[in-house]
């Protein structure tokens, strides 16, 4: 493997389906993040992505087979010195031979050689996926360790439509990236919330002042997408309540897409009965206006402004604190705070926590609009129990993983 000032060093393996040509735009986001990017495509994927397309991205020779260089031994090199291999498309075939231990081709031998973290994204017709062999093969897959991500449900080959279709190459990125991160933080990623429903919000709520207007707040749903994410790479049934976000869905979780702060409150509310755990990531809008104008609220001649009077809107963390579904439902709130004369950001949230009534409160300092739209955060984890847990600057995916952590310590 490599050393850790050198960059990290991605396989990243194409199987023979349609979606192969999807996997030139996760091989542009890896480079273009600092990896050092070998593809490896079998035969079949050739047929549908030439080895120029990929040696001209890449910025390395390309080849399928294990007869090419044999001096250098590439079908043992290759895995060896990888920090990470990812297969995305995955198809059935390529599930089968690694499931089995096959070994007839350049990717497949380095399936086998490879002690790195390895991700595939599956990619293929329903039927196939559902298939009681491919089935099979998942789980075998997942009990050795490998991450087998869910496919997305959508337009398949032709005019097919349903579960099977690869997932967007952003997600497939960001999985995969998560969890080589959490492996050189805490190990493996296991599937240590399988069996668990959690729920989580996400986004920004928009409060409507006219049919063009609204109020609302500049939260991405970065960190809401980077928890369901989690929470899915360790086996969790996720429901994610989305508010106003533009992101693609994570494969495998239950998206539910809300506007105002009423919406959110309901869709969470419904989803949190008998949930395991209900992450409120979101950033509801504090309040709302009392009355909503019809037609477009127009300028005024003399200058003057519009008076808007507003009223407060329910407070959603509280209400899911207090009116839990089940005894043993942990419940985790996010603060972004500002601090304020003579009164610092923990103190604030300190309060904030005792006020709410929740388990966890996630704390982040957003003085100057840092967090929202970045890829990196820091936090601490306050606990009802008098706990601190600080983490520092890195992904909104490491700090994910320790909100999980911190959750699975409270059950």
């Amino acid at each position: 493997m490599t050393s850790p000032s050198a960059a990290p060093k991605v396989v990243l393996g194409v199987s023979g389906g349609i979606a192969a040509y999807k996997a030139c735009e996760v091989l542009r986001r890896l480079a273009e993040s600092g990896h050092d990017v070998t593809v490896v495509p079998t035969a079949a994927a050739l047929e549908f992505v030439g080895a120029p397309t990929w040696a001209a991205l890449s910025g390395k020779p390309v080849s399928a087979d294990v007869w090419t260089d044999v001096a250098e031994v590439p079908h043992v090199r290759i895995g060896q010195e990888a920090d990470l291999v990812l297969v995305a498309p995955a198809t059935a075939d390529l599930l089968a031979k690694a499931a089995h231990g096959l070994a007839d081709d350049l990717l497949t031998n380095t399936l086998l050689t490879a002690r790195c973290p390895v991700v595939l994204a599956p990619a293929m017709h329903t039927e196939m996926w559902e298939h009681a062999a491919t089935r099979a093969n998942v789980a075998t897959l997942r009990s050795r360790g490998v991450v087998v991500l869910e496919p997305a449900v959508g337009r398949l080959t032709g005019a097919d439509s349903g579960k099977g279709r690869l997932p967007d190459p952003a997600e497939i990125v960001a999985a995969a990236l998560d969890v080589r991160e959490r492996s050189l933080s805490a190990g493996p990623v296991t599937a240590d919330l399988t069996g668990r429903h959690v729920v989580v919000s996400a986004g920004g709520t928009r409060e409507a002042l006219d049919p063009v207007r609204f109020l609302g707040n500049r939260s991405s749903g970065l960190q809401g997408w980077a928890l369901a994410r989690a929470a899915l790479l360790r086996g969790a049934e996720v429901t994610l309540v989305a508010a106003n976000v533009s992101l693609p869905d994570p494969p495998g979780a239950q998206v539910v897409h809300v506007a105002s702060t009423a919406e959110l409150a309901e869709a969470v509310t419904d989803a949190a009965k008998g949930a395991d755990a209900v992450v409120m990531a979101a950033a509801p809008a504090d309040f709302r206006p009392v009355a909503v104008s019809d037609s477009k609220i127009k300028k005024a001649d003399d200058g003057s402004a519009p008076t808007l009077t507003l009223t407060q809107n329910a407070d959603i963390l509280a209400g899911l604190a207090r009116e839990r579904s089940r005894d043993d439902q942990v419940v985790v709130g996010f603060a972004a705070e500002t601090g304020e004369p003579g009164r610092s950001v923990l103190e604030l949230a300190q309060a904030k926590l005792a006020r709410k009534g929740c388990d966890l409160l996630v704390v982040n300092d957003v003085s100057g609009g840092q967090v929202f739209g970045a890829d990196d955060n820091e936090a601490v984890v306050l606990g009802a129990d008098g706990s601190s847990t600080p983490v520092p600057r890195g992904s909104k995916g490491a700090l994910a993983h320790v909100v999980w952590d911190c959750v699975l310590a409270r059950w």
